[in-house]
């Protein structure tokens, strides 16, 4: 059977078993069974299938995961959440979208110490969306975008899949970092000027404006923010300080929210007890998905389609712009199979020469490359950030992939923008780096 046959297969199996409530990461798991068996050789699928799953649980950067869920289920249970939103809605009041704003914010401020976009998504999400339902903001805008702000994880440095990137095309680790936060801000001002243009086009479906406040009462309700404030300060010393790295930030944050919560007395036991057994579900679900994602990637890299069509591509003989269109069409469809740290991993052994060749600058692409990586998070079927929500808040996976639509075209102009205008991906690094 050819490469394409077997794509179709896998495709038409995977939206069959999702459509017939199969359990995500069992689908994920029978889809790279399959797909096993039409890799050329005799490979015993299930030491793959064991290796896969073991190497994905021990990865030490995985171990910041169910930390920063947990720091999130402490500050929902304690109530730390509902006092941050207390503190910013004074001041959110007369923006169009009001505290719609919080998911963007609190992905763009977390995701700079976690690294990660499921760790982002996961804790935000557990803090916002009780919160927004509670006082009445539509959910299908929520999801949507919890969706897009949680990919913010892995735009921000510090950045697993920018390392990962960085060492694969052995360019400046440093270089990539600093490329990366220009466009994250962009990111960030595309998804707010939705959210603002959403809301004022749809004023029927937003909850009343919370009643006016003088500043006094303004400064008084800010003082809620303090808790949340001081953690975030504490996880960003120890990370600039060298006390901790990314990864271990985490526990420096579970530290510091249990701190929080038993000095402002709302850590009973029930609380944390509660806090440690949602996070532990939250944790396992979140890492069997991973194991099955992990393990179809490993199926698809055997059966060599990422490398037959990245070479598919090279044979176009395309112009620097087509080449990078081109691109983005394939990273796109390897997108809906493949999770982003494979898609670099399997393809840039190929792509990165044309690009060097085509004038690109290495450095410039990973940017551009991380932001196809957050498309692929929110591309149905697999994207990882739509499972996530899927589960949190309980609706099927059209509903969240709809509402995560628009923040997928926005990602689209991001990358639009950085290929027309490369010097904003290159200012920072250049300026550091002037040579």
């Amino acid at each position: 059977m050819d490469l394409i046959s077997i794509s179709l297969l896998i495709s038409v199996l995977l939206v069959v078993l999702l459509g017939s409530g199969v359990w995500i990461a069992i689908a994920l798991l029978a889809c790279g069974w399959v797909g096993m068996q039409f890799a050329p050789g005799s490979i015993p699928a299930g030491s793959v299938l064991a290796t896969k799953i073991w190497g994905n649980a021990a990865s030490w950067e995985l171990a910041a995961l169910p930390l920063f869920i947990w720091m999130g289920e402490i500050l929902f249970r304690t109530k730390l959440s509902e006092e941050m939103f207390r503190g910013l809605a004074p001041w959110l009041r007369r923006i169009p979208g009001r505290l719609l704003h919080i998911n963007v914010l609190g992905c763009g401020i977390f995701g700079s110490v976690s690294g990660s976009s499921a760790a982002t998504c996961a804790t935000i999400a557990k803090i916002a969306l009780p919160e927004l339902k509670k006082r009445g903001y539509p959910e299908q805008i929520a999801l949507g975008s919890l969706a897009g702000s949680g990919t913010l994880g892995i735009l921000i440095p510090p950045s697993i899949t920018m390392v990962i990137y960085a060492v694969a095309a052995e360019v400046s680790i440093l270089q990539v970092f600093l490329a990366g936060f220009i466009p994250s801000l962009i990111v960030m001002a595309l998804f707010s000027g939705y959210i603002a243009g959403w809301a004022m086009l749809n004023p029927s479906q937003m909850p009343p404006i919370e009643p006016s406040m003088s500043l006094r009462e303004k400064l008084r309700e800010s003082a809620n923010l303090i808790p949340c404030l001081l953690l975030i300060t504490l996880v960003f010393v120890v990370l600039l300080t060298g006390l901790a790295t990314a990864t271990e930030c985490a526990a420096w944050g579970v530290l510091g929210s249990l701190g929080i919560a038993w000095w402002s007395g709302s850590l009973t036991a029930r609380a944390f007890w509660d806090s440690v057994m949602g996070s532990t579900r939250l944790t396992a679900m979140i890492m069997l998905i991973l194991a099955g994602a992990s393990f179809m990637s490993t199926s698809m890299g055997y059966t060599g389609i990422p490398v037959a069509l990245a070479t598919w591509v090279e044979g176009l003989q395309l112009s620097p712009f087509a080449l990078n269109s081109a691109l983005t069409v394939m990273y796109i469809i390897l997108g809906t199979a493949l999770d982003g740290i494979s898609m670099i991993v399997l393809t840039t052994v190929v792509v990165l020469p044309m690009v060097q060749k085509a004038g690109f600058d290495l450095v410039w692409f990973g940017i551009f490359l991380v932001l196809i990586v957050e498309m692929a998070e929110v591309s149905p079927p697999v994207g990882f950030n739509l499972f996530v929500l899927q589960t949190m808040s309980g609706h099927d996976s059209n509903t969240v992939a709809w509402a995560a639509l628009p923040f997928f075209l926005l990602l689209v102009v991001a990358v639009a923008i950085i290929t027309v205008f490369p010097q904003i991906v290159m200012f920072l690094p250049k300026l550091v780096f002037p040579g």
